[in-house]
């Protein structure tokens, strides 16, 4: 009896450490009403976005503006993360305005922007970031464009301009395209990044095996008829081994209404701040 006791301790103990290491895999029973809806978006359109300094990074025949905005009270004896945004596809465009979509605005909230110092780039695609196409088992999958490898260098330059960026915190932040093309650049770019938050994206599945340790946080409407559901659910499940990975499924949330939970908490940014290479 004392030995079969000792094996289901020990049983115990096993089944309690895989579960603290495991993965995070939740679903949300969120709704939004069309008051929620309006008020949330309301709130950060109603922001002013000067803080967010127009720039353009050009390379051979690339060109993508984008928006910077820096520490709100920096210090010369300290380190700031680095918060990459990606824009929807009806951001598209070269006017420098347009990309300051929902999750690039949350920044500069005035609770956000107090607690969580760090610098933000917001770049603007003026054609997709991302294509989608189908693989072998029918899941529709995202590619990159030749901008977004053009990123890196962007990246590098901010860091060479601004030596108090935090090299080990630099994380991607993507909605739709963008949450497509956030992918894409931790897809080719694996070490460079700390973390990622993905929402309603379409997968990229094209390096594996270096996104197997990565904090990534996979946000997804059940209901979503745009990009599909299983997408990420299947991203989840070809990462069955990272520890590291949550996936946030909203059970009553589709394409267009699943951003709008994260506007005015500081969830996003507290999970992306934990984060270190």
């Amino acid at each position: 009896m004392y030995k079969r006791n000792i094996e289901l301790l020990a049983l115990f103990l096993i089944l309690t450490v895989n579960f603290a290491f495991a993965q995070k895999k939740e679903f949300r029973a969120t709704t939004v009403d069309s008051l929620t809806f309006v008020n949330n978006r309301k709130i950060l359109n109603s922001l002013n976005t000067d803080s967010f300094v127009k720039k353009t990074f050009t390379k051979e025949n690339i060109q993508i503006p984008y928006r910077f905005l820096t520490p709100k009270k920096s210090s010369n004896n300290q380190k700031y993360p680095l918060v990459i945004t990606f824009h929807n596809s009806t951001r598209i465009g070269n006017d420098n305005e347009n990309q300051l979509e929902p999750f690039a605005k949350i920044w500069l909230r005035p609770e956000i922007y107090n607690k969580y110092q760090c610098y933000v780039i917001a770049p603007q695609f003026s054609s997709r970031s991302s294509t989608y196409e189908k693989n072998s088992d029918g899941i529709q999958i995202s590619k990159p464009s030749k901008d977004v490898f053009a990123l890196l260098e962007l990246i590098e330059k901010v860091e060479k301009e601004n030596p108090n960026i935090d090299k080990n915190r630099i994380y991607l932040v993507g909605y739709s395209m963008g949450g497509s093309t956030a992918q894409n650049l931790l897809n080719i770019a694996p070490d460079k990044f700390a973390a990622i938050v993905s929402v309603a994206a379409v997968p990229d599945f094209s390096n594996l095996k270096k996104l197997s340790k990565k904090n990534i946080w996979l946000i997804h409407g059940q209901k979503d008829d745009d990009n599909p559901y299983v997408g990420s659910l299947e991203l989840f499940n070809k990462l069955s081994s990272n520890k590291n990975l949550a996936f946030t499924t909203l059970s009553n949330l589709n394409h267009n209404n699943i951003v709008i939970p994260f506007l005015i908490t500081e969830e996003i940014p507290k999970w992306l701040f934990e984060k270190h290479k």
